[in-house]
């Protein structure tokens, strides 16, 4: 409980420190920054799209470095995009929001580990983000560590029974381990779910 409410606190203190922060900016100015940014970024032109926010810039602005660590990475700028999510996440420790973000320019690099460690932190904050445990499970099923895999699927379809992504891994990492009962049973769930997918189909016959 003490861990809690000093999180909160410190989430608290950060909130208020990116407000202050925010408000020394003329804000109708920033506000056009941001309108012309995402106009640009939906012709596809990520680089200007930036340089608007570039603009209006104020390193303390959590979300002037969101924004401009998606647009990096959607140039393909995946070093600046990690300094500008990196400073998004110690100005916001405590919000899940950066570090999914954060992860897309980390996993562009193959910096498989590291992805691990953001996914990882993100469930020490909140256990239950089925987000988080799909992506940590894939990872570790792509590595061919089915158990560690299993762990994060069976999470997910604790807290979501019927959920067609859930099942499906869930059963691909039982069938590895050669677990064909379990497996076929939720590849005969997955199909209630989607019942013509050709891959859970495919699955399913495999258990046989």
């Amino acid at each position: 409980m003490e861990t809690v409410k000093r999180n909160l606190f410190f989430s608290f203190l950060a909130l208020l420190f990116c407000n202050i922060s925010f408000s020394q900016h003329n804000f109708a100015e920033v506000q056009e920054a941001f309108n012309e940014s995402y106009q640009l970024e939906a012709s596809g032109d990520f680089k200007e799209a930036a340089n608007k926010i570039k603009e209006v810039y104020k390193e303390q602005a959590y979300e002037s470095n969101l924004r401009l660590g998606w647009l990096n990475y959607m140039a393909g700028n995946f070093n600046e995009s990690i300094a500008f999510y990196q400073k998004s996440i110690a100005l916001m420790p405590f919000a899940e929001e950066p570090k999914f973000g954060y992860v897309f320019p980390l996993s562009a690099l193959g910096r498989w580990d590291e992805v691990i460690s953001v996914y990882s932190q993100i469930l020490e904050n909140s256990s239950n983000n089925t987000k988080a445990l799909y992506y940590l499970g894939t990872i570790y099923y792509n590595r061919k560590q089915y158990d560690k895999a299993l762990t994060y699927f069976k999470r997910m379809t604790d807290l979501y029974p019927f959920d067609y992504d859930g099942l499906y891994m869930y059963a691909w990492c039982n069938l590895q381990l050669g677990k064909k009962k379990e497996a076929k049973m939720l590849f005969q769930k997955a199909l209630l779910n989607k019942p013509n997918d050709v891959e859970a189909k495919n699955g399913l016959l495999l258990t046989e």
